[in-house]
């Protein structure tokens, strides 16, 4: 016996032909029994559909293209696992680029995945020139996720609302009694808002005069040679706010090199909520940027555009949340 037909799933299920293909396409516009009984079929008879044929049929290729900026950074991770479940549900699959690799190799950063007839593109952090992505944006949707700097025309952006994170993070050791509190800061337009916000909320605690602000490279070797300079000054901070998880793993080993500890003599955060902050041996106060939900959001974005959303580019700010775990504490004498 050959391979099953889409023809053979219409008669398992007791549908038409067409019926099946919107299923099959992860059209929403069939009623759950019908695709139940659709889905049940593919799996008894172990039909696999025709990729190739499908997408000369259909003039797409049902691929998604995702730019990242740096693989390294681990929050990607958990914007990918919100953003890779949707695109699967409704048929598509997801090629991944890494940009860092292709700015050292000089390449057109999104060229690959038009040569490959991608049917769209999600852009993951922050890239050096983001307005290059508007002759791209003429040709197939895009989505800019986990970067908030400016955009052409016509591309969304997805990202958590930074501000409001380093906000939460910098009243809450506040909260805990530290007046001396220290932020090592990023680059590009996150790492901006996080700083501003930082240095708003001390200004309006009358606190702006003990609120040293150290630009970091966002590594955790960058991290921990700031942090020496900044913990081995007489009037050192009681706490620090790292701009990413990955800084305040630097800060960490920067108070262990100097006989500090955690969180006795200095309160440190991170922000990212990512794997690392959770290992048991860190166990590290941070920001949870909602990467899940950007990525889900991301992946919303994206098929609002291939259903024939146009317009010009919306901003979607996710909610973040503080994680308050095991690496502050109030300063030992307030002052």
């Amino acid at each position: 016996m050959g391979q099953p037909t889409i023809r053979d799933v219409a008669e398992r299920a007791g549908v038409s032909k067409s019926l099946v293909s919107l299923v099959l396409r992860g059209s929403e516009q069939v009623r759950s029994e019908k695709r139940e009984a659709v889905l049940r079929a593919v799996r008894e008879l172990g039909y696999r559909p025709n990729a190739a044929a499908r997408s000369l049929s259909e003039q797409r290729t049902r691929t998604v293209g995702v730019l990242l900026n740096d693989l390294r950074n681990p929050w990607f991770v958990d914007l990918l696992d919100g953003l890779n479940p949707l695109l699967h549900d409704h048929g598509l699959h997801m090629m991944l680029g890494d940009a860092r690799l292709n700015r050292r190799t000089g390449q057109d950063l999104a060229r690959p995945f038009l040569d490959l007839q991608a049917d769209g593109l999600v852009v993951v952090g922050t890239l050096p020139d983001p307005a290059a992505l508007g002759t791209v944006a003429e040709r197939i949707p895009v989505v800019v996720a986990g970067a908030r700097e400016p955009v052409p025309a016509g591309v969304d952006v997805v990202a958590g609302d930074d501000e409001r994170g380093a906000g939460l993070v910098t009243e809450h050791l506040i909260g805990l009694g530290h007046r001396r509190v220290a932020h090592l800061a990023g680059y590009g337009a996150v790492g901006e808002l996080r700083r501003r916000s930082f240095e708003a909320v001390m200004r309006a605690h009358g606190l702006a005069d003990r609120a040293p602000v150290e630009l970091s490279d966002m590594t955790e070797e960058g991290g921990f040679r700031t942090a020496v300079r900044l913990l081995s000054r007489p009037e050192r901070p009681t706490a620090v706010v790292a701009v990413n998880d990955i800084t305040a793993v630097g800060v960490l080993s920067a108070a262990e090199e100097l006989g500090l500890r955690v969180p006795e003599d200095l309160s440190v955060t991170g922000y990212d909520n990512t794997s690392i902050s959770r290992l048991r041996h860190l166990w590290l106060t941070t920001v949870d940027n909602a990467g899940h939900e950007v990525g889900r959001r991301a992946a919303r974005c994206l098929l609002d555009r291939f259903e024939g959303a146009g317009g010009t580019g919306r901003v979607h700010l996710a909610a973040p949340t503080l994680e308050i775990r095991g690496t502050t504490a109030p300063p030992r004498s307030r002052p």
